[in-house]
Parts: C-alpha cells; structure tokens; sequence
C-alpha cells in the first residue's frame, strides 16, 4: 500500500478506503436513506458559504486548542459515534480510539460497535464517550450505562433521532449483516478483499459487542438480530434525558437535533450540550443539512449549553464554517470511517492531520491566530444558507 502522507483529501481517503473494503461496508459508511437528497446537501450546503480572506496579519503563534465539556483538545474535532467500524477493518473502533487519543480529541463508540465497550477500555488510557440507543429493554440499557461508568466514560451522547430505522437502500442491496452472512454475494465481495479477510481471521470481533452475551435471547445471530430490530424504542421522549442522566451521574449530551424547539426542550430537560444532527442523512431523508439550521438552533441556546455539529464535516473549512456559525466544537463520522478503511490506526491519524492542517491554514488565512476567536466576522453573511418557511419564503 502507497503511504498515506502522499493522501491530501478525505474523498482520496475514501477512494482508498473503497478498493479495500467490501462493498457492503463500504456501501454502509457511504450512503444515506431513499435519494440521499439530505446526505448530499449536508456536504454541498457547506460549500455556498463563502470565507471572508484577512491580510497583513501576524500569524505567528497559532492554535488550534479548544475544550468540549470542559476537556481540553487539541483541535474542536470529537469522532463521532458509527456503527460497524470494526468491519471497515479489523478491530476498527480500538484503532479510532487510539488515534483519538494520540491526538488529543474525545472518541465516541457507538452502541452498535463491532468493538465493545470492554475492549475499547482496555486497549486505551484516556476517557471516551459512550453513545447511547434508548431501547424497549430498560434492563440492558441500565447495565449499558453500568458498563460505561465502569469503563470511567467521562459522557454519555443520547441519540434520539433513531426511534425508526431510516430505509437505506444499499444496505438493503447488499444483504448487510454483522458480521456477514455467508452467501454468493457476500463472499464474492469478500474474496474480492484478501488482505481484509486476513486481518479479520486474525480478530475475535466480529459482531456487535455491546451486545451479544448481554441480553437475554441473544445467544445467537438469528435472534439477536430479531432483537435488535425490534428493541429501539418509540416511545422514547424528553423524560429520558433525566432518566439517562439520573442512572449515569455525569454529563449527556443529547445528539439528533435539528429544530429549535426540540433544543430548547433538550436544555430544558438536563442535557449539558447538544449535538446538531440528522445522522449522516441517514434518517429523514429530506430534512435541512445540519450547517443550514445551525445559525436557529445557536440563537434558541447557544448561550445556555455548548452546541456541536456533525453529518457534512469533510474537512478543516467546513470545521472552520461551523464554528464560524457558533458551533463550539463538531464531529467527524464518515472521514474517521474512510479513515479506518483506507489504512486502520494510520488512516484515521491521516484523516485527523488532513483536517487539522486545513483548518490551520484556513483559519491563518481568514486573519485569525486563535481558533477560539473565529466567529461570524470570518465569513459572508450573505452566503449562509437559510431553511424555506413552509410558505416557501426565506427566514
């Protein structure tokens, strides 16, 4: 394999991470539900603003340091919480984990990790972040968060916008499945991946491990997942915050949100910071870009919680942007994923340094030594895109 200091981009990273994934995987980390109209304009929204450019500036001495919840980071990136980056490449989320650490950034292992939470604990030092599914099993989830707490996870992140599974039909194609089923399509995709296969024969994980062993009835794939379809819950509401809050005792952010009232009531109900969200354009399909809804949801209770964003970020300007619009930090979930397929630990550090310097140098070229001091000012009001009424006109 080219060494990864000759990749420059996180599409390259893709690109690489596509000729060494089988499609299925690959498919999984690259699509959204129905058209994947949303999971387009999440992308192409950031491009329609445009960078106001700063010179004769000293721009000696920059920094790219930040805190989120009050940690200190190297730079306001937290990987975020993705499903099956252990079948991206072997032990995935263990080599998120310690690239995240190596950097100095919050990791946040998703509920459905191919890696549980266990192994993550034991393969790093630092404390990540636990993303939380409420399911009907109110006893696994009591013990889910048990385990995070015994794994000294310093937050939990609530998702709340997965009650009902978005169709995504790729993944409906492929017949994906964790780990994969054996059949004609499967393995020809595999087959097509040798040094993949080899890699995962040299791992034990290669389910979801949160999981399996954890709930009763689950002792084998069939049934786990008949479980696991039907376990997310639709009755989840507002009072779930506290009740998540109550049994963890530190703080939750709440992710999945994309209306100013829904943020409003998620301060209202105990979150401690909001992540702005629509889940990769995985769910509602046809709902706004996160970065387009951003500036509302800033001015309901930016000044009340920290709000980060996700789904779009795929690179240090669109880092930049966000925090441009008010955002106190954001997350990457597809870049970490291109990352882990293109080249495991390795990629994920090469995705992490990509961002960094482009932001570094974005922010140097909009006039600004310190990333805490971007705002509003660095770019082009004008150019912020703006959600339609339902009257169809621009608000």
């Amino acid at each position: 394999m080219a060494a990864l200091d000759t990749v420059l981009t996180i599409d390259e990273l893709m690109a690489r991470a596509r000729r060494r994934v089988p499609k299925m995987f690959f498919d999984y980390a690259d699509s959204g539900s129905y058209t994947e109209t949303t999971y387009r304009d999440n992308e192409s929204d950031f491009q329609k603003i445009k960078l106001r450019q700063k010179v004769a500036v000293n721009l000696e001495g920059r920094s790219l340091a930040s805190t989120m919840l009050g940690k200190a980071i190297t730079m306001p990136v937290a990987i975020a919480p993705a499903a099956t980056g252990g079948m991206q490449v072997a032990d995935g989320e263990i080599k998120a984990a310690r690239a995240a650490e190596k950097y100095g950034i919050p990791f946040t292992l998703s509920t459905m990790s191919v890696c549980s939470i266990e192994d993550i604990a034991e393969n790093t030092t630092a404390p990540f972040w636990f993303q939380l599914y409420v399911m009907r099993d109110r006893g696994f989830i009591e013990r889910l968060i048990e385990r995070a707490k015994a794994a000294k996870c310093s937050a939990l992140v609530l998702t709340m916008d997965l009650q009902i599974l978005g169709q995504r039909h790729k993944d409906i194609h492929n017949g994906l499945s964790t780990p994969p089923k054996f059949n004609a399509k499967s393995v020809w995709q595999m087959v097509q991946h040798p040094q993949w296969c080899i890699e995962m024969l040299g791992t034990k994980r290669h389910t979801f491990r949160n999981i399996v062993g954890h709930v009763e009835g689950g002792h084998d794939l069939s049934s786990l997942s008949v479980w696991t379809a039907s376990q997310f819950d639709p009755t989840l509401s507002w009072k779930d915050v506290a009740w998540v809050k109550e049994r963890f005792g530190g703080p939750v952010i709440v992710k999945g949100v994309l209306d100013p009232e829904d943020a409003r009531a998620a301060v209202e109900h105990g979150a401690d910071a909001i992540v702005v969200s629509n889940h990769g354009g995985r769910q509602l399909d046809g709902a706004p870009s996160t970065i387009r809804v951003l500036p509302e949801i800033i001015d309901a209770v930016g000044s009340q919680t920290e709000v980060y964003l996700d789904s779009g970020i795929r690179s240090g300007q669109d880092v930049l942007k966000a925090l441009a619009l008010g955002a106190k930090g954001t997350f990457i979930g597809r870049a970490m994923l291109y990352g882990l397929g293109a080249g495991g630990e390795a990629g994920v550090t090469r995705a992490l340094d990509i961002i960094a310097k482009e932001l570094d140098t974005t922010m140097a070229l909009c006039g600004e030594r310190d990333i805490l001091n971007v705002g509003p000012h660095n770019i082009y009001s004008n150019d912020i895109p703006k959600r339609n009424s339902p009257l169809g006109t621009q608000g």
